[in-house]
């Protein structure tokens, strides 16, 4: 994440619960016009398989699912 997408977010942060919701339905609301839902779908299965390619060559950091799910717990209680 950059700088300025963190600074952004502690500072969304920092509203009230009902802005952040707006703030967030505007944000997604954004992201909608991301192409028809064919086109969504194509990107996600190509991106399915760059992942799965990527971990069989044994690159990016897996966790198995304790591991992932202590560190759920830590971050959001």
């Amino acid at each position: 994440m950059s700088a300025l997408a963190k600074r952004i977010l502690e500072e969304a942060r920092a509203l009230s619960p009902e802005e952040r919701r707006s703030v967030a339905l505007e944000l997604l609301e954004d992201d909608a016009d991301d192409g028809t839902p064919e086109e969504i779908e194509q990107a996600w299965t190509e991106e399915v398989k760059r992942r799965a390619e990527a971990a069989l060559r044994g690159e990016g950091e897996t966790l198995d699912a304790a591991e992932h799910l202590a560190k759920l717990q830590a971050r959001f209680g």
